[in-house]
């Protein structure tokens, strides 16, 4: 082990670009690996909820159906419609494969284990991010179709919309926090569960995950792919990789979500036993197993709503994201900054919102059963 450290530190001095080359790959071959996996978990998952066995052919249990799709990709024909702008046409799948790998940059996945740790890591992601955007627009622009350039207009405004309602949802944890740097951030959050930010920004946290839902396409928000809508939406004339492409930026963008909401609003790395009689017992499990733990369970969540709701009118989508949740952010945010202006500990503000939920759902509960009466 002393000769590893010794060869890392002799890296990170004599040749540093080498360096940060191997930090890139260990980040994006299990990143690659985990998105290949997921699309496998998904039609799993789905398949017992739903009574069924899913894929079982490929493989003990079907564990290498995600190599038998990607070796079929491989080898379909890229098929280039007549007179599509063909440099634009394969750059948007790359844009939009290129925006979910980079935004990991900046990631904490422990407390010293993060390629770039810098101050404005939050703003990075969330400019990273917001050019996702581009690829769907070029991609359905460049196809020379007006079902894709449709299907990219609806893609487009669903994604700018929701990107704002997150975008002020991130405000309200910067208030909170402090900093722009996601791993102070995660320090804020020090102290134990109800110490995260999940409870007094709870508004801020369901909006920006609801957001994230929307802003990948996915159930029940995926109407601009939909079956019974316009074809499959921007890339109704990919093939090929291009095509699985657009489809493997869809899954990292996914996972991205799931991980910076474990980051924003669950504490990232800290143990959620932590303050408790219990610290001692977990104090052996590393940072990462608790941030791998927590982002798996929001990436079921993903795969969960997708089995679960039906799927929105476009109108009621675009009404949610503008009329709902960007007036509710606004105002937590007005709420955030005043308890942090008159030093109110957040703790505090987590009662109050607990205390208000619990009302609203005791409300609700007897309206009902006055309804049924």
């Amino acid at each position: 082990m002393d000769f590893v450290v010794a060869l890392w530190d002799t890296l990170n001095q004599d040749w540093p670009l080498i360096a940060i080359l191997i930090k890139i790959v260990a980040i994006l071959a299990p990143l690659m690996l985990c998105v290949a996996y997921y699309t496998y978990a998904e039609r799993k998952i789905i398949g017992y909820m739903q009574i069924r066995i899913g894929p079982n052919r490929v493989g003990p249990r079907g564990w290498l159906q995600p190599i038998a799709d990607a070796v079929k990709l491989m080898f379909k024909e890229i098929v280039l419609p007549s007179g599509a702008n063909l440099f634009l046409f394969i750059l948007a799948p790359v844009i939009s494969i290129a925006t979910a790998l980079a935004a990991w940059a900046v990631f904490p996945f422990d407390a010293h284990l993060v390629l770039a740790d810098v101050n404005a890591g939050l703003l990075y992601v969330l400019a990273i991010a917001s050019m996702g955007v581009y690829g769907i627009i070029i991609g359905g622009w460049a196809s020379n179709s007006k079902y894709a350039l449709l299907g990219a207009m609806r893609s487009a405004a669903q994604v700018v919309a929701y990107e704002i309602a997150m975008g002020f949802a991130l405000v309200g944890v910067i208030v909170a926090a402090g900093s722009l740097n996601l791993g102070e951030i995660i320090r804020a959050q020090e102290g134990g569960i109800l110490h995260w930010f999940w409870l007094p920004l709870l508004p801020l946290f369901l909006i920006y995950y609801i957001s994230g839902v929307a802003e990948t396409n996915r159930a029940p928000f995926d109407v601009a792919e939909g079956e019974s809508e316009i074809v499959a939406g921007f890339h109704v004339e990919y093939s090929g990789m291009l095509f699985s492409t657009y489809f493997l930026a869809e899954y990292a963008n996914m996972l991205l979500i799931s991980a910076l909401t474990v980051v924003l609003f669950f504490g990232g790395w800290l143990s959620p036993f932590q303050g408790t009689p219990l610290q001692d017992w977990f104090s052996w499990v590393p940072g990462i197993a608790w941030l791998l733990a927590k982002t798996a369970f929001f990436a079921f969540t993903f795969l969960w709503l997708r089995a679960t709701f039906p799927r929105y009118r476009y109108d009621q989508i675009m009404r949610l994201g503008w009329k709902v949740f960007i007036p509710i952010t606004i105002l937590w945010i007005v709420v955030v900054a005043a308890a942090v202006v008159y030093e109110a500990p957040m703790t505090s503000l987590g009662t109050w919102v607990g205390v208000v939920a619990l009302v609203y759902l005791a409300g609700n509960w007897l309206a009902g059963m006055l309804r049924t009466r």
